[in-house]
């Protein structure tokens, strides 16, 4: 097992190498705040009788390489109906910031409702050694997808909840629905994860679902997977962005 992206001391997370931005080596990487976000969320407020249905997570300022703080808030508290906020705290303030809605687990109606969700056709995910596996790799941008397994943990000696999971992978929704032909050009700005069920096992699937984009600003979504079938959807709002090396 590769080290954790983050060693909690004294309320702060600490950050591993590993957890170094791939646009901005001096900046902290993007998709573990939404991870830690989640976490946080899921730490405070997950029920077994809550499902965690919808998650935003707000990517609006670069965050320094240095240790962080993260803060959760209660906004609605109702029978059927769970509203809290997470927020990232720095050096220079408040750089991202989560909102989650849970809903109350119950029956499910009896009247069935047609499946509009187009199935997928990759691979079995077992046996996958790389922990990110393009399972479209012809570049066909309307099949394109990947399984995506955690090859370490978010936080040292926590092991990955399922929702902190596939909170972890919506993130790349981005790069499934945006990249480029040859590279990724879009940095995304925020992501939306929603989800009817939490995921099962290890691997997490994400196939695209349509990108649109105009004037260096991009939408696109991507459908999430487990190997039993779809869970969800990510959603992203990006910005064309020059990586820095």
């Amino acid at each position: 097992m590769r080290p954790a992206f983050f060693t909690l001391t004294a309320g702060r997370f600490v950050p591993d190498e590993d957890a170094r931005s791939w646009w901005t080596p001096g900046m902290l990487s993007g998709p573990l705040l939404g991870g830690l976000l989640a976490r946080a969320l899921d730490t405070e407020f997950g029920a077994p009788e809550f499902q965690f249905s919808r998650l935003t997570v707000d990517l609006f300022r670069n965050a320094p390489f240095e240790p962080i703080e993260v803060i959760t808030e209660v906004i609605r508290e109702g029978r059927r109906i769970r509203v809290t906020e997470a927020k990232v705290l720095t050096s220079i303030g408040v750089v991202a910031r989560a909102s989650a809605v849970q809903l109350r687990r119950g029956e499910q109606p009896p009247s069935p409702v047609p499946t509009r969700t187009p199935s997928w056709d990759a691979p079995d995910p077992t046996g996958i050694t790389d922990p990110y596996t393009d399972v479209v790799p012809d570049g066909d941008h309307s099949r394109r997808g990947m399984w995506i397994r955690a090859d370490r943990p978010l936080v040292a000696g926590e092991e990955l909840t399922p929702f902190v999971r596939v909170a972890l992978a919506a993130d790349e929704g981005s790069p499934v629905a945006h990249r480029g032909e040859t590279e990724l050009e879009f940095i995304n700005a925020d992501y939306t994860l929603t989800l009817s069920r939490d995921p099962v096992g290890e691997y997490i699937g994400l196939s695209a679902g349509g990108h649109v984009s105009e004037d260096g600003v991009a939408v696109g979504h991507a459908t999430m997977h487990d190997e039993k079938g779809p869970i969800g959807f990510s959603m992203s709002v990006a910005v064309a962005n020059v990586r820095t090396v």
